[in-house]
């Protein structure tokens, strides 16, 4: 891990300028009953993704944070029917019709609702919450400079998301037990291999809390002596 993975002494989490991207919150991935949650279970339960994501999303709340929800297209019989190049997620998404519109599979895990002033970006068709969506766009009309992922799936949509937004220049952290995936082969190569090459900080939800509350304190001290700096 790189120097910057490691717990600061106050957080560097600006409410002004610093957004949770929720990635993916579907009942399908997030909820029993849901098609992907037989396969996301073990390590699901084993990171405690959803008290951690509670957590983190509490936290974001309280603070201020802007928050974000990034959906993967919810999905029709008639997708894809005339596309060229399908990955082979995108085949097996449509064979299964995994987030089927109007499904309860494709509505929001209950506990991940957005609020009213949380905004939903154009939903994704492949990995990247970035590609061929508002997510860019919609961050900088908001004057965000970095971004904070939870969500499904750690190798997938949350890594891709996250490399694009470090290439687009936005700070990106990843809460690691707030984000799982479908096999612990697959967090080892995101969490171990991949994003220490890409990621400013990978932290636990405990360490971002910590971070979090430490930095509202330090930037009420600081802003009571006139020298808020950043």
């Amino acid at each position: 891990m790189t120097a910057e993975t490691s717990v600061a002494r106050y957080s560097p989490y600006y409410p002004d300028e610093t957004a949770l991207l929720i990635v993916d919150p579907y009942n399908d991935f997030l909820s029993e009953g849901g098609k992907l949650w037989p396969r996301a279970k073990e390590v699901a339960e084993g990171v405690g993704l959803l008290d951690h994501m509670r957590t983190v999303l509490a936290t974001a709340r309280a603070h201020g944070f802007r928050v974000f929800v990034v959906p993967h297209h919810r999905t029709t019989p008639s997708d894809y029917v005339t596309w060229d190049h399908l990955s082979p997620t995108q085949r097996r998404v449509v064979a299964q019709q995994i987030f089927a519109e109007g499904s309860w599979g494709a509505e929001w895990h209950p506990d991940f609702q957005p609020r009213e002033d949380e905004i939903v970006v154009r939903q994704h068709w492949a990995s990247s919450g970035f590609a061929n969506t508002d997510l860019d766009f919609m961050l900088k009309q908001h004057h965000i400079r970095k971004i904070v992922l939870i969500g499904m799936r750690a190798n997938t949509c949350v890594d891709t998301t996250a490399r694009f937004g470090q290439e687009l220049g936005y700070h990106v952290t990843l809460v690691r037990d707030a984000i799982a995936s479908f096999s612990w082969p697959e967090m080892t190569a995101t969490f171990e291999l991949n994003a220490p090459l890409y990621a400013h900080a990978v932290v636990t939800t405990e360490e971002f809390v910590g971070m979090v509350d430490a930095g509202a304190g330090e930037g009420a001290r600081q802003s009571g002596d006139g020298a808020h700096e950043r």
